[in-house]
């Protein structure tokens, strides 16, 4: 025999499960946009370290080699 108060019960733990599962998508998805935002912060460092790369290399020439490496690698990244 099922009473009103267990159907209500009943009707409370889906409607938390459904809360639980919208938090833990919404901060799923949080923590892809921040990774997203990081990603992009690092292409930004590595172009910036790349164009320093470039200027050092003109800048010393005694160790030009060196600096056009290190700018091919960031450049790569």
């Amino acid at each position: 025999v099922i009473q009103s108060a267990d159907v209500y019960a009943a009707g409370e733990v889906k409607s938390d499960h459904k809360f639980e599962e919208y938090e833990k998508a919404r901060k799923e998805e949080k923590h892809h946009k921040h990774l997203e935002e990081l990603g992009g912060l690092g292409t930004v460092a590595t172009g910036a370290f790349a164009l320093h790369e470039k200027h050092a290399e003109k800048k010393d020439p005694e160790h030009a080699r060196r600096h056009k490496i290190e700018e091919e690698i960031a450049a790569a990244a």
